[in-house]
């Protein structure tokens, strides 16, 4: 700085462009994992795969998805979010690529296709496991301990744009080339990511050459002093805490609902209410889109609220609220005549339980403390191994009882996550997080 060059008083924004790119991982995330569920129906018809096969198939990203979070987020907090979120983006790419590579029936038996599909899809969910505890661990560097959970709430909006916008774009890409180019034209979006975050992304604020004095001061606000080295084997302090596991129980619960819409909604909306593809995947977009609004709407309010009423009542009153009101939802959904009506109905219970997206990340950060990575990891644990079920539960229970009885099987799961925040305490930091 010149002589002459008066001193910086106002806080650079570079941990906005950090969120920035974090908004956009989560988007290509999403876009490339969803893509799969919208591409099913063709992909069923073209390789004799059966629905339960399709869910089998589902279901293994949700399992690789959830075994990999707790060691995904430990990782991520051992090697830093700039290493963790290059590295996986780039897996992410490559299993989109194996997947619009699979052999088609002429060259392969179903048993072998379904396997070879049950393998990549697997792996795609290892790869995307760490995203949102490396996430996590990024925000809580980059931001104020006060404005955690606007930030991963707009990656869950985030999450939910890019779910809205692979409904069109892959049903409108399936119709004109096929399923498998659809699949295949989305992986770059991975390895673009990948080189923008290596290219701008640090570890820490003080890493970065654009960050400003003000802005560190800013981002140091109500923070703790200078920590010590991570100890070796605390994941296993934080993944047996009471309130890390109080939140991921009521996580499970509620991401039944959000796993219903996530593998099933586009199937649902063609083959039961009777859209057509192409307006099918337009009516898939509208609960997505009302989630990313709810997803915002909550995390906002919920900063607004802890900072208000502290953390606990402030991070409680949405995921009350949220989850029961999602709860009544899916209920009037189900059993709605108007297949329009069912479409408006799903949208607001999505965006009732994306309503409590920010409490969730944001009390997991604030109890796990400097090991929210680890702690978010076991929040995202619980959230979807729910998925590895749901995919399976979903057509069993249409299958026996109906689809009616099977979409409204989300409202037991909603009500009893919403209690279990009676008897969270976000106040309380994990002993060894402190």
């Amino acid at each position: 700085m010149s002589a002459s060059s008066p001193p910086a008083t106002r806080p650079s924004t570079v941990r906005r462009s950090i969120l920035a790119l974090l908004f956009a991982a989560s988007f290509i995330a999403y876009l490339l994992r969803t893509s799969f569920s919208v591409a099913g129906e063709g992909l069923m018809r073209e390789l004799a795969i059966t629905p339960v096969q399709l869910g089998v198939i589902l279901a293994a990203f949700a399992w690789g998805y959830a075994l990999c979070q707790l060691p995904g987020g430990a990782w991520g907090d051992r090697i830093g979010p700039r290493r963790a979120l290059a590295a996986i983006s780039v897996g992410w790419g490559v299993c989109a690529l194996l997947v619009g590579l699979v052999p088609g029936a002429s060259g392969a038996s179903a048993t072998t296709i379904v396997a070879v599909l049950v393998v990549v899809r697997f792996l795609m969910g290892v790869t995307q496991a760490p995203l949102y505890p490396v996430a996590a661990g990024a925000i809580a560097l980059w931001f104020p301990v006060s404005a955690w959970a606007l930030p991963n709430a707009l990656l869950n909006s985030a999450l939910a744009a890019g779910a809205a916008a692979t409904g069109p774009l892959i049903a409108w890409l399936v119709a004109v080339a096929g399923w498998r180019q659809a699949l295949l034209a989305a992986a770059p979006l991975a390895f673009a990511m990948a080189a923008a975050w290596w290219w701008y992304a640090r570890d820490r604020p003080s890493e970065h050459a654009s960050v400003n004095a003000q802005e560190l001061a800013f981002i140091a606000g109500q923070r703790p002093p200078a920590e010590q080295p991570l100890a070796p084997g605390a994941w296993r302090h934080i993944a047996t805490d009471r309130q890390v596991l109080l939140l991921t129980a009521s996580y499970f619960c509620s991401n039944y609902v959000f796993y219903f819409f996530f593998n099933w909604l586009f199937v649902y909306l063609v083959t039961v209410r009777g859209f057509a593809g192409l307006e099918g995947g337009m009516m898939s977009a509208v609960p997505w889109v009302a989630g990313a609004v709810g997803a915002a709407i909550g995390g906002d309010l919920c900063d607004r609220l802890v900072q208000r009423w502290g953390p606990r009542r402030g991070y409680r009153a949405l995921p009350i609220v949220g989850l029961l009101g999602a709860a009544v939802c899916i209920v009037v959904a189900a059993v709605a005549q108007d297949a329009y009506t069912a479409v408006a109905l799903l949208a607001l219970c999505l965006a009732f339980q994306q309503l409590a997206e920010g409490a969730f990340w944001g009390a997991t950060t604030a109890v796990g403390g400097r090991y929210a990575a680890t702690a978010c990891g076991v929040l995202n644990t619980g959230g979807n191994i729910v998925g590895g079920f749901g995919a399976l539960l979903v057509p069993i229970i249409a299958q026996a009882f109906g689809w009616a009885a099977s979409v409204a099987s989300g409202a037991g799961f909603a009500v009893v996550g919403a209690a279990l925040w009676l008897f969270i305490r976000p106040d309380r930091v994990s002993r060894v997080g402190q």
